[in-house]
């Protein structure tokens, strides 16, 4: 009759020069409950070594593989230190396994694979919880057992399960008292959790599936493994419990998101606890253990954030023994990857980065200043010598005076022609308008409005029609939408940095009146409807205009201006939209109707408010501007951009340019309009359902956009 064996192997203390694992004895104390269980491993043998020397180890791992039948199920289980050598050859260490002598006192995992090897079971299932586990690969190979399989036993096969790869570390928990692969092990079979097909079985895939989910949300750099012999991922190795906690805990497996139950999920919850009679205590405590991976996850990203914060605020840059210090913290402690901190490193430096940068400058001009001061001191000095050697000389002298006043009237006059180019350097002169902008909470109820100041400069159409162009100084920022934004879609993506150079943009969209003051110019190459909009009104925004219709309202406006007018590439648009920020919109993490026409009727983002739908265009200017003083970039109108639309952002300009190279028949239009959700409406979304060149929508509008000292 077909057996179920089990050998756990538990190491805690070691000789010189290992340090101990507390973990380990309590690692198998666990694998023996859920394996004995009957109504769980149903094991009829289960068998301990704790803290054996090298000798009892291999006597023990020989009867466990040696005594097998081929219809047994054999589990080896160790927990402990694994050891690689140079050619990265794994070693398990027993107790008097030290680090200087490790090779001869370990027990090698060559050993394992030879015991396993000539085994007759067919059902082997071998899981290493140790340090460099990934490297028992090495040197595994199959072994074909022609003989039937009776069917309760799963599929027959070898499969071995690793907590780390080839060259990682397997991490034990603080406070905790099991290793972190073992507890989601143990958790898995005991609360049926890992039974994700549901069919009362827990399969060894279904098992490392659900511990490998569980260990990388909260050590996203961790990667365990499962190396296959045949069909190993079919074994069948324990039955997951039919409770109402179980179905319960399933479900909050199923609701759950990045470490979080959505106010609607709790309510669903809330219901399922009273059908399943269960009581608030315990579906709270199977809730907090759902949830506990990610929330160690956050608190391990936070106290990353932490210490990555007071290093910069107290050095910028910076250095190579601070950048090695964090980079082991981030990796061997909180077991983060590069990815999972770049964003938030990112948000740190940006600031300290800017300040270094400007405190650079500084530094350069107070050095160009002070040896200016120092040449001029000598000149004086050069002066005062000759000054003295020619006292006799008073025509000399008078001559040498007024040479030097000319020369310093001449630096005079320089110094003001300097100053004049700086504050005029864009070429235009500037005037400075008075605007506020909002900031809203992460439930969208509350809205902190600031007081701003931004430069621009007006430009005449005629007919008392007047665009007034902000200047937008260049800057470098993250175009593109991160995967976890609500709203993402593949379009919007990759993210990459863009480097934009300074220019001018409309402080609104194109307003009726002021295309009708251009429309009444002189024609470019095609003519231009003067009143094209559905919705009537001179502050309302012009639509129903198409990209080609844009390109002459620019070409006109050129004409007249002697100043060069376009349509923003895509990269221009969005860093002028987001206003130096990283939310989803440039108010916040969501929006409100009381900051934006678009259709609030029905959908929300994120935690944000329903409010209302206007059905139609509203007047330019009505609802705050963006940080750097521009309106409505968020819903009215859809704006055209100068791009030829592509499908994601490969290959995308970094400079700031429009991509304009693909041959297509389409651009892309940003901004969101008065009649769509609140996602279209980020500062990333960009939209081509249909958006020939030619057509037109109600929805459909544009603002221009000047370059910096540009005239024609």
């Amino acid at each position: 009759m077909a057996k179920k064996m089990a050998l756990l192997i538990g190491v805690s203390e070691y000789g010189a020069g290992i340090p101990p694992l507390l973990s380990a004895l309590n690692d198998v104390q666990a694998m023996e409950r859920v394996l004995q269980n009957p109504n769980l491993g149903n094991f009829a043998q289960v068998e301990r070594l704790l803290n054996p020397d090298s000798v009892a180890m291999r006597i023990g791992i020989q009867k466990l593989f040696k005594n097998a039948g081929k219809e047994d199920l054999l589990l080896f289980y160790f927990s402990g230190h694994g050891i690689t050598n140079d050619d990265n050859h794994l070693y398990l260490a027993t107790r008097n396994t030290a680090k200087d002598n490790f090779e001869a006192t370990a027990v090698d995992a060559n050993f394992i694979q030879t015991q396993s090897k000539s085994c007759y079971s067919k059902r082997q299932v071998l899981i290493l919880d140790a340090c460099y586990s990934g490297a028992f690969a090495n040197g595994w190979h199959t072994k074909s057992i022609g003989v039937d399989i009776k069917k309760q036993l799963g599929a027959e096969g070898r499969v071995v399960l690793t907590s780390s790869g080839a060259t990682q570390t397997s991490f034990a928990q603080e406070g905790a008292t099991l290793s972190l692969y073992t507890q989601y092990l143990v958790e898995g079979i005991e609360t049926g959790a890992a039974d994700t097909d549901n069919d009362g079985n827990i399969h060894v895939q279904e098992l490392h599936t659900y511990a490998k989910s569980k260990v990388q949300a909260v050590k996203p750099n961790m990667t365990p493994d499962i190396i296959l012999d045949k069909e190993g991922y079919n074994i069948l190795l324990a039955y997951a419990p039919k409770n109402p906690e179980a179905e319960y805990r399933k479900l909050v497996e199923q609701y759950a998101k990045n470490g979080e139950l959505k106010r609607i999920a709790i309510e669903v919850l809330k219901a399922k606890r009273k059908t399943l009679v269960i009581t608030d205590a315990k579906a709270e405590e199977i809730e907090t253990e759902v949830l506990e991976p990610f929330r160690r996850r956050l608190i391990n990203l936070q106290s990353y954030k932490q210490y990555f914060a007071e290093e910069v605020e107290q050095q910028y840059p910076l250095d190579e023994h601070t950048l090695k210090i964090l980079k082991d913290y981030q990796q061997d402690v909180l077991g983060l990857r590069d990815e999972d901190v770049e964003s938030m490193e990112l948000e740190i430096t940006s600031v300290k980065e800017a300040e270094y940068q400007k405190q650079l400058q500084i530094q350069k001009q107070q050095e160009e200043e002070a040896l200016q001061l120092q040449q001029q001191a000598k000149e004086l000095s050069q002066l005062r010598l000759q000054q003295e050697a020619e006292r006799l000389q008073r025509q000399r002298e008078a001559e040498a005076a007024e040479q030097l006043r000319l020369q310093q009237e001449a630096e005079r006059l320089q110094r003001q022609r300097e100053a004049e180019a700086e504050k005029n350097k864009s070429g235009y002169q500037l005037k400075t308008f008075q605007f506020e902008t909002a900031q809203i909470n992460k439930n969208g109820t509350g809205i902190k409005r600031i007081a701003k100041s931004a430069e621009y400069f007006p430009q005449d159409l005629g007919n008392g029609a007047f665009l007034e162009m902000v200047h937008i100084s260049g800057g470098t920022f993250i175009m593109g939408s991160p995967e976890s934004e609500e709203g993402y879609r593949k379009s919007q993506s990759p993210q990459h940095q863009v480097t934009v150079p300074p220019f001018f943009m409309g402080k609104y969209p194109v307003t009726q009146k002021q295309w009708q003051a251009v429309a009444a110019l002189e024609k470019v190459k095609i003519d231009l409807e003067s009143d094209p909009s559905n919705f009537k009104g001179d502050n309302l925004p012009v639509e129903r205009v198409s990209w080609n219709h844009a390109q002459e309202f620019c070409a006109r406006l050129s004409q007249k201006t002697s100043k060069t007018y376009r349509l923003p590439s895509e990269a221009e648009w969005e860093y002028a939209c987001r206003g130096g920020t990283t939310t989803p919109f440039y108010f916040g993490e969501t929006i409100s109707t009381d900051l934006a026409n678009y259709d609030g009727s029905y959908y929300t983002y994120e935690q944000g408010q329903k409010g209302e739908y206007r059905g139609k265009t509203t007047d330019v200017g009505i609802f705050p501007a963006n940080p750097f003083g521009l309106y409505d970039m968020c819903g009215n109108v859809w704006e055209w951009c100068e791009d030829e639309w592509h499908e994601n952002y490969i290959n995308a300009p970094i400079d700031g340019s429009a991509l304009t190279s693909l041959s297509s028949s389409c651009s892309a239009l940003r901004g969101g309009s008065w009649v769509n959700y609140p996602k279209f409406c980020r500062s990333a979304s960009r939209y081509n359902t249909w958006a020939e060149r030619d057509s037109s929508s109600n929805d459909f509008g544009f603002r221009v956009v000047c370059a910096v000292g540009r005239t024609l």
